[in-house]
């Protein structure tokens, strides 16, 4: 095996059972990851980029949704074989993702502050005062201005981007080996999308981590990937280095 190969996924389907039938949102997508690299995939909404981020994760709801088949092998071992309790040692530790709402992926009811804590105290064993030190830290390495009084703020009194930075941070509180960023800069302005991808850019090179990068803008993908998985109706329709997809696309 490639001492260097990160996660491996092999011809992964993921359906989703419903009155109107079987709703197949992944059916038979396979990519690696190698250590330290970033793979872009790129897809029309709908096409299952999403649900295969979901999948590596194993975070698909059952019912409806079922991992059918394939392989999700990480460092060497198939996700798909691990009990929940090692899963929930894996997520958020070793493998985190950035999700594409963060409004919707916060708890409204719990600060920020307590939210990056609780995957602190989780993962790093460590107790409740080393932990909030540990918050306002990584909010300060996150970009965010007065990190101690946002710690104490809640997802409604944040700025999308302050949310997205938050998100990032929780993420990246027990540095990964491997970041999932689904669609990380949507529904942002411009501005603030060029500041959110200079920071996973930087914590990727800090931590020495993988990043697996999901999106439909283009420009995003040949800025900072380094391979591309195409993506249509839950199939891998091309892979390639990110030069080849631009300037030779065969799909």
């Amino acid at each position: 095996m490639d001492k260097d190969l990160l996660l491996e996924v092999k011809n992964l389907k993921t359906y989703f059972y419903t009155d109107e039938g079987v709703v197949r949102a992944v059916d038979g997508i396979s990519f690696d990851i190698k250590k330290g690299e970033t793979l872009g995939m790129i897809g029309e909404s709908g096409c299952g980029k999403s649900v295969s981020a979901l999948s590596i994760m194993r975070l698909i709801s059952e019912p409806p949704g079922r991992i059918m088949g394939g392989e999700i092998n990480f460092q060497g071992e198939n996700l798909r074989e691990k009990s929940e309790p090692e899963m929930r040692r894996i997520r958020g530790n070793e493998i985190a993702m950035v999700f594409q709402e963060p409004m919707t992926s916060l708890n409204p009811l719990l600060t920020i502050g307590d939210q990056i804590a609780e995957a602190i105290i989780l993962h790093q064993k460590v107790d409740r005062r080393e932990a909030r030190f540990r918050v306002v830290e990584m909010l300060e390495r996150v970009g965010m201005s007065s990190p101690e009084r946002r710690a104490h703020q809640y997802p409604h009194q944040l700025s999308g981007g302050m949310r997205q930075r938050a998100m990032i941070g929780m993420a990246l509180s027990c540095n990964p080996l491997l970041l999932i960023a689904d669609e990380p800069t949507t529904a942002l302005d411009v501005t603030i999308q060029a500041q959110i991808l200079e920071l996973m850019e930087r914590f990727k090179k800090e931590l020495e981590m993988a990043l697996f990068l999901i999106t439909h803008n283009l420009g995003v993908i040949a800025e900072v990937s380094d391979r591309v998985v195409l993506v249509y109706a839950g199939k891998t329709v091309e892979y390639a280095d990110v030069i080849s997809i631009f300037k030779r696309p065969r799909h």
